[in-house]
């Protein structure tokens, strides 16, 4: 099975990883949290990204969903794309 390179992990299968990051978003403060819009924004630059590497960041080796999911997260890329669009 040949997986995209550029997808998020809950595109890739349901993993007991995407379950254990998934449970850390839902179980994160909401004063750390990033709003719903916001993380579906990040999550669709992130997407467009050509770092982002089977659910994965090829700059900083985090998990988009995961990063996202922080209010005060930033993207590592020297363009950060995600402030250029909040």
């Amino acid at each position: 099975m040949i997986k995209c390179r550029r997808c998020l992990l809950s595109e890739l299968d349901e993993s007991e990883l995407y379950k254990s990051i998934m449970q850390k978003i839902e179980l994160m403060d909401s004063s750390i949290r990033a709003d719903d819009s916001t993380y579906a924004l990040r999550l669709e630059r992130c997407k467009a990204c050509d770092k982002l590497t089977n659910g994965m960041c090829a700059l900083c080796g985090c998990f988009i969903e995961l990063r996202a999911a922080g209010r005060d997260s930033f993207c590592p890329d020297t363009h950060n794309r995600w402030d250029r669009y909040e």
